[in-house]
């Protein structure tokens, strides 16, 4: 009997080791840099300013491999032709679908994808559905009509973004003419 409590214990040991070695690999779950999620339950544009936490989608709608390249001080963002057709496929209707930007899955800021016939304004961050098949570029933008109807303080240049696209090599910065 005592053999047997000795190999369990053993066993018991080798699990727990096991399980530690085995924790770097659920971290690396939450480490895929920038990203834009849909919400889990599809939540209305008009509910996301009142909620004070909205569950993302399992799996990203845009991600690093879907962009091409991020022009930071316009926040164009150059996107893959199979992430192009994702994005007008996706069904917005007039008063926007919610998104949310994340870096390493946390929640940044939220936003809507918005559709250039919308007649809603909308003083929130959005990004245009594509009508174009030959469009490869999308902007992350304030308001809608126009940047006059964006309301708050720009999360837009949030750090963390900006070093997630520089460690992915997708950023792109201005460059400074030198006289």
């Amino acid at each position: 009997m005592a053999k047997l409590f000795s190999m369990l214990a053993v066993v018991a040991c080798f699990a727990a080791v096991a399980c530690t070695a085995k924790a770097p690999a659920t971290t690396t779950l939450h480490g895929e840099g920038f990203a834009i999620y849909l919400t889990a339950q599809n939540v209305p544009v008009s509910q996301m300013p009142a909620l004070s936490h909205v569950d993302i989608a399992e799996k990203p709608f845009l991600s690093l491999s879907d962009i091409a390249s991020y022009e930071w001080n316009t926040h164009d963002i150059k996107l893959t032709s199979s992430a192009m057709e994702r994005l007008r496929a996706l069904q917005v209707p007039t008063s926007g679908t919610s998104f949310v930007v994340c870096v390493d899955r946390q929640p940044l800021y939220w936003g809507a994808f918005w559709v250039a016939f919308s007649s809603q304004s909308f003083y929130g961050i959005t990004i245009m559905k594509p009508l174009s098949a030959q469009e490869d570029i999308i902007q992350v933008e304030r308001g809608y009509p126009s940047p006059s109807f964006y309301r708050g303080e720009d999360p837009r240049n949030d750090p963390r973004i900006m070093e997630s696209l520089k460690a992915s090599g997708k950023l792109l910065l201005p460059t400074l003419e030198t006289r």
